[in-house]
């Protein structure tokens, strides 16, 4: 297994069905502020759910659909980024992340999002990373603006969540953009 360094002792993994008790005790711990804007802990609730939610995204990745990542910090695991969608024969993909709360503020998502992307614009020729958030998910459309991706509409009241129904921001970043270093976000 590989691991990419982020820095302050933490680091990116591929997340397998094999970590499902370290997954489920991570949910466990971060559930009530994951679950303010995603059902992931909703999704994650025992040890079944936990290994059934990873071995969806093995089939992911052997089928190079999407694939899902841990981010560890001095050896727990404390978020992960993904790709919830990705079809390389069109070219697209749709990042996403997660983080419980002791891992906040370190800028762990943001790093391991540019790995992530970069893997997936240099590597599998993805031409459009899409970043979908929550409008009242502050951090993870500060995570987007980080990235360079540019804000790209609003989908209004389109996600019901836990009884409201939410707005939705779309942002994403486009390869020719992604290699300009220079490039600021926009709205």
């Amino acid at each position: 297994m590989y691991a990419v360094p982020l820095g302050e002792g933490a680091e990116l993994r591929p997340l397998e069905p094999w970590q499902a008790a370290d997954f489920l005790a991570h949910m466990d711990r971060g559930r009530e502020f994951i679950g303010r804007f995603i059902g992931l802990p909703d999704a994650v609730t025992d040890l079944h759910s936990s290994r059934a939610y990873l071995e969806r995204y093995a089939e992911k990745a052997a089928s190079d659909t999407g694939r899902i990542h841990g981010i560890w910090l001095e050896g727990q695991l404390v978020g992960g980024v993904m790709f919830r969608t990705m079809d390389v024969g069109r070219g697209s993909a749709e990042a996403g992340c997660w983080l419980e709360p002791a891992a906040v503020g370190r800028g762990l998502v943001t790093a391991a999002a540019r790995v992530i992307i970069d893997w997936a614009i240099t590597e599998r020729g993805i031409h459009r990373v899409e970043w979908v958030a929550s409008a009242g998910n502050l951090s993870s459309i500060a995570v987007a603006r980080r990235l360079g991706m540019t804000r790209d509409g609003v989908l209004r009241e389109s996600y019901p969540y836990r009884g409201t129904r939410h707005d939705l921001e779309v942002w994403s970043v486009l390869a020719p953009e992604w290699d300009r270093p220079e490039r600021t976000a926009t709205e």
